[in-house]
C-alpha cells in the first residue's frame, strides 16, 4: 500500500533502502526517542528491520518527500488487538518542525479508521521530548495517563505520556492511497 499527500509519499520499505534508512534514522537525537531502535543504528540494523515480514493489518511505512524522492522518516500502526493500533513514527532531523509528521500522521489515521476499520489508536512519547507530544495533540490525541518504557538506545526504561485517539466518528474527507 502506498499514500501520498501533498508532499510526502507513505511506502513500504524495500532492501534496497538500508543505506538510506540508516542514514536518516541514524542520529542519536532520533533513536533516544524510539524504544526498539539501538544506538548506533548501523547498516546491518537497517537492513535487519527492511528484512521483518509486514503483516496487512500492521502498515509500515517509509516516509519519503515527493519533491526529493528522500527518505526522511518512518511510520507505523502496531495491532494490539482486532480493534486498537498503536501509532509510532519518527523524523530525520534536518526536517524537524516543518509538519512532516503531523501530515504523514493524518493520511495513516485515515487508513486505520476506513481499511483497518480500527476503533481507537494509542500513542505515547518519552516525557522529555515534547514534540512528539504536540504532533499527537495536533492530530487529536488526547492524554490518558503516564508510563515507563524501556527504550533500547538508552539502555533503560523512560517515563512516557501516554495518549489516545477515538476513531468511532467517520471521516468525510476521501483517502488518497493506491494499492
Amino acid at each position: 500500500m502506498f499514500a501520498l499527500t501533498k508532499r510526502l509519499t507513505l511506502r513500504p520499505g524495500w532492501p534496497e533502502d538500508a543505506p538510506a534508512l540508516s542514514a536518516a534514522i541514524g542520529h542519536e537525537a532520533v533513536v533516544r526517542n524510539l524504544s526498539r531502535a539501538p544506538w548506533p543504528y548501523a547498516l546491518g540494523d537497517a537492513e535487519a528491520f527492511l528484512s521483518l515480514p509486514r503483516a496487512p493489518h500492521q502498515p509500515r511505512f517509509q516516509i519519503m518527500t515527493r519533491d526529493e524522492n528522500r527518505l526522511v522518516g518512518g511510520i507505523e500502526l502496531i495491532s494490539l488487538d482486532t480493534r486498537v493500533h498503536e501509532l509510532g513514527y519518527w523524523l530525520t532531523p534536518d526536517i524537524w518542525g516543518r509538519g512532516f509528521a503531523t501530515e504523514a500522521g493524518r493520511v495513516v489515521i485515515e487508513m486505520a479508521r476506513d481499511a483497518l476499520r480500527s476503533e481507537r489508536l494509542i500513542g505515547r512519547h518519552m516525557d522529555d521530548n515534547p514534540a512528539s507530544g504536540r504532533v499527537l495533540r495536533k492530530l487529536g490525541f488526547i492524554e490518558t495517563g503516564r508510563s515507563r518504557l524501556f527504550s533500547l538506545a538508552r539502555g533503560s526504561e523512560v517515563e512516557c505520556v501516554d495518549l489516545a485517539l477515538d476513531l468511532a466518528e467517520p471521516c468525510s474527507a476521501p483517502l488518497p492511497i493506491a494499492a
